[in-house]
């Protein structure tokens, strides 16, 4: 009898916690996703949760260049550079074809500069041929994006042509929701979500923690689609102290879509 009556008190347990709420933020439950979505978090406890389609791949578009502040970002952040966006350079065209004007890196970040980040990797292009030669520079940037590439990086040793596909443009560079957050919640990955807390926080919209204690970061980006470079899906990054989130919406949603969704998800108030 005593075995019989731990065993129910065990799974009476068990279920009550399976019905509680994730611990993200007060007032937060698990979301019904819409056709399309894809949503993984990771939960203040170190829980992966993924909801809709977490495991489908797209193309990553401007969340290419939280992988580059992984690379360059310490490196960028200590030389306080300045970069005049008009909108277009050469054979680029930045993500706003009216340019984002006088930019930092902060707000290049914020606002996604494409012409900025592109400035910011030719100059740091030229500096690896100079101190450690081309094929380690070639290895090292393999390296840090090679959850994103699978096999459509042809081989060889000198970098890749420097095009718009690094910095989000095209179908180079691929992910999923459940695939970036774990990627975001490696160890080595740390900068980045420092990046986003420094530079990033409130930044859409004022939501504010109701503990208090810190604000909400996020990263909106849109990605073209496979097949149809007119049409956009759109991204969104984010995360509160330990918690992490990552969305992705599908064909002809954009930034503004993202922020409005990424809001109802996690019932946050502006």
């Amino acid at each position: 009898m005593r075995i019989r009556t731990v065993v129910l008190m065990l799974l009476s347990v068990v279920t009550v916690l399976a019905q509680a709420p994730l611990s993200v933020e007060p007032g937060w439950r698990e979301p019904i996703m819409k056709p399309g979505e894809g949503f993984a978090i990771k939960t203040i406890d170190g829980g992966v949760h993924t909801y809709g389609e977490a495991k489908k791949e797209a193309p990553m578009g401007g969340l290419a260049k939280l992988v580059w502040m992984q690379l360059e970002g310490t490196e960028w952040a200590s030389m306080g550079v300045q970069f005049k966006c008009t909108g277009k350079a050469g054979p680029f065209t930045c993500s706003n074809p009216k340019g984002h004007g006088k930019v930092d890196l902060a707000k290049a970040l914020k606002q996604d500069c494409d012409l900025m980040f592109l400035y910011l990797i030719t100059g740091s292009q030229v500096q690896w041929k100079a101190v450690y030669g081309e094929p380690a520079g070639r290895a090292r940037m393999e390296q840090v994006f090679a959850p994103f590439l699978g096999r459509r990086l042809p081989p060889g040793e000198v970098l890749p042509p420097l095009t718009a596909d690094w910095v989000g443009s095209g179908e180079l560079l691929r992910t999923s929701p459940e695939a970036f957050l774990r990627w975001l919640m490696e160890p080595e990955q740390s900068g980045v979500v420092n990046f986003g807390k420094r530079y990033l926080a409130s930044h859409w919209v004022e939501f504010k923690n109701l503990m208090g204690k810190e604000d909400w970061w996020f990263k909106t980006v849109t990605a073209a689609m496979p097949g149809d470079p007119m049409a956009t899906s759109a991204w969104v990054v984010g995360g509160l102290g330990e918690s992490l989130v990552v969305l992705h919406l599908p064909r002809g949603r954009g930034d503004q879509e993202g922020m409005a969704r990424i809001r109802e998800i996690l019932g946050l108030k502006g």
